[in-house]
């Protein structure tokens, strides 16, 4: 099962995705840890990551996607994974497709949560307040203004992806505003579904039918047929000859008749 989760920041993603990965024993794989643990590994790639990110640059699409490419042939992730924070625009989408195909495979389903943007605001303001009353540490993503930031950029990087999967025909929308169990279950669903139509046998195709080509007869039906037709030639023969002797008789019976009136 190869999923992605789409929503803007607050749809609850994390939660759901969560919810997958205890539930299925897939795993979620996150762009933030597959970069980390490239760049603990040493690897070439990652080598590259941690050049770039020491200079505060953002890591190009190429190297984000090779290392996404090189993390999914890992042993853990053939039962199964959900990408979070991948793809982000459409470009990396065309570029997960690509990989994805390169190891013959697909993706099974896109999950969009669709929410209300001023409802999530008003949910983080609420949770905020609540924070705050009760004393607790607040977090630097926990306001308002910064949740508008990310909205904003979603709308701009992330939203066309909605378009783009709707035209692939993977993506499956569910309402995110729903309490969390009842997005679980409507999330459930969809990869019942998808999973029901991958065990789905195949249609047989079945190969048009060939003009059928006459076989040579065979002796015996040759014979068949050659004492048919004699038979049929005799018996109208006979017939023929009949009606010929009949026709003879009736002239002459006339012929009699005529004579005998001459003689009276």
């Amino acid at each position: 099962m190869r999923l992605i989760l789409l929503g803007p920041p607050g749809a609850g993603k994390g939660t759901q995705a969560q919810h997958l990965v205890a539930k299925y024993g897939i795993i979620q794989l996150s762009t933030g840890d597959m970069l980390r643990a490239a760049v603990k590994a040493g690897t070439p790639v990652g080598r590259q990551a941690a050049d770039i990110m020491a200079r505060g640059a953002l890591v190009p699409d190429e190297v984000v996607v090779e290392i996404v490419g090189q993390r999914i042939e890992q042993p853990d992730a053939r039962k199964g994974f959900i990408l979070d924070g991948f793809p982000r625009t459409v470009p990396q989408a065309q570029a997960l497709d690509r990989i994805l195909a390169e190891r013959g495979l697909a993706l099974d389903a896109v999950v969009e949560l669709k929410v209300d943007e001023d409802a999530l605001v008003r949910r983080i303001e609420s949770r905020v307040a609540a924070m705050k009353a009760r004393g607790e540490p607040m977090r630097d993503d926990d306001s308002s203004e910064v949740l508008h930031r990310r909205l904003a950029a979603y709308r701009e990087q992330t939203a066309p992806l909605i378009a783009y999967y709707r035209r692939h025909g993977t993506l499956r929308t569910v309402d995110g505003m729903a309490p969390i169990k009842e997005v679980a279950a409507a999330i459930e669903k969809v990869v019942a579904g998808e999973r029901k139509a991958s065990a789905a046998p195949r249609s047989r195709v079945v190969a048009p039918k060939s003009k059928r080509t006459a076989s040579k007869p065979s002796e015996k039906s040759k014979i068949a047929a050659k004492t048919g037709r004699k038979a049929r030639t005799g018996a109208a023969r006979r017939v023929g000859a009949a009606r010929k002797s009949a026709r003879a008789a009736r002239k002459s019976a006339a012929r009699g008749t005529a004579a005998r009136n001459r003689r009276r």
